[in-house]
């Protein structure tokens, strides 16, 4: 079992790129998968083409909502994940063919995403066995790192846009990594399709990272986002597919 985390500011493609890397592993037969949402926007559902609320699946927060604040529980005494451990995998985990997805959701506690990060945390522990790869779509900021909803990672791929806060978010986020102690094989850093072609050597100078190329452009992906449609069903000729495909194969997937 590998654990992969993508990364990178707003807007860069990280939710792409695992929608694509999903699409990857199962067209190499490499299943099941555990798809984690740890981003707010919760886009990666939509790109995956899956409705929660249709397939009547909650988000670890709106589980936590109605556990302590609707129910009036408590959050002191027993751990918050102890108490909605068994909902998480009966409300908050969708059941794939391939691969199974949940979603941390919106913030449960204004400023604050403990609560649902631990319970997450802590309910992982005795499942993600059972799959072949657990992929986290984290959040924009770089508050998730010290969240620690995994401690040890195989790989991180931090996706980059063409500006000078994205090499920012690139150190800083290798810098905490490091500072608290997650374990983690290697750091990667990607290009979103916004990247030039020859920002490699630029990258590798100023961040002293592994970069394995850039997503390319591509407007059938846009298509697809626009109209709701899963990138799962991209044929095998769209161009943002075969760039992440080699992007993968590079990294030696």
């Amino acid at each position: 079992m590998k654990r992969l985390v993508t990364m990178g500011r707003g807007g860069s493609g990280k939710t792409t790129f695992v929608s694509l890397m999903t699409k990857y592993f199962i067209e190499k037969g490499e299943t099941p998968i555990l798809l984690i949402d740890a981003d707010p926007d919760q886009n990666l559902s939509e790109m995956l083409g899956i409705d929660l609320k249709e397939v009547g699946k909650k988000t670890v927060s709106e589980l936590l909502v109605e556990t302590f604040l609707e129910s009036g529980g408590t959050t002191v005494g027993v751990p918050p994940s102890k108490r909605i451990e068994s909902k998480i995998w009966e409300l908050g985990l969708y059941e794939g063919q391939n691969f199974d997805f949940m979603a941390i959701g919106t913030k449960f506690i204004e400023g604050c995403y403990c609560l649902p990060n631990n319970a997450l945390k802590n309910a992982l522990q005795g499942l993600i066995k059972a799959y072949q790869y657990v992929i986290i779509d984290s959040p924009g900021g770089l508050e998730h790192l010290n969240r620690r909803i995994s401690s040890k990672i195989d790989d991180i791929f931090d996706i980059i846009d063409p500006s000078q806060k994205s090499f920012h978010h690139v150190e800083r986020a290798y810098k905490i990594a490091n500072e608290i102690k997650i374990e983690f094989n290697n750091f990667y850093v990607v290009g979103g399709n916004r990247v030039p072609e020859d920002l490699e050597a630029e990258v590798t100078k100023r961040t002293k990272l592994e970069y394995l190329g850039k997503i390319s452009y591509d407007k059938e992906v846009e298509n697809y986002v626009l109209y709701g449609k899963s990138l799962l069903d991209l044929p095998e000729t769209s161009i943002a597919y075969n760039s992440v495909k080699e992007i993968l194969q590079k990294a030696g997937y």
